[in-house]
């Protein structure tokens, strides 16, 4: 598991922001804290509330919005689906789907985008 953070610019229907974000190999989707999403882009309906296991044994974390954003890595637009976790540790997380999506590549302390 490789995990990296660093700042990007995010945009939506909203606005922009410049976000500090994890790239988390260990997580499977993208995640964004709610705090932030104001300023981002509105909220849309999941359809079925997602009940996520945490680390934490019985104890679940329901999400129930996501939010459509692009974001910035090396100057290259990318974009995806965000699901807003409610009590999320981190401004962002770039999970293990958008990475392979995209073709992310985490390199010791770099995040690298193969063309």
């Amino acid at each position: 598991m490789s995990i990296i953070k660093q700042p990007l610019l995010y945009v939506g229907s909203q606005g922009e922001k410049h976000l500090y974000t994890l790239f988390d190999s260990g997580a499977n989707l993208s995640c964004i804290n709610p705090e932030h999403v104001p300023d981002l882009a509105h909220l849309e309906n999941l359809g079925r509330v997602r009940r996520v296991a945490t680390a934490a044994v019985g104890h679940y974390i329901e999400i129930k919005y996501r939010v459509i954003l692009d974001f910035y890595l090396e100057d290259v637009l990318l974009s995806d689906e965000f699901l807003v976790v409610p009590d999320l540790s981190e401004e962002a997380i770039i999970g293990a789907a958008t990475m392979q999506k995209w073709r992310i590549k985490l390199e010791r302390s770099a995040v690298a985008v193969r063309t």
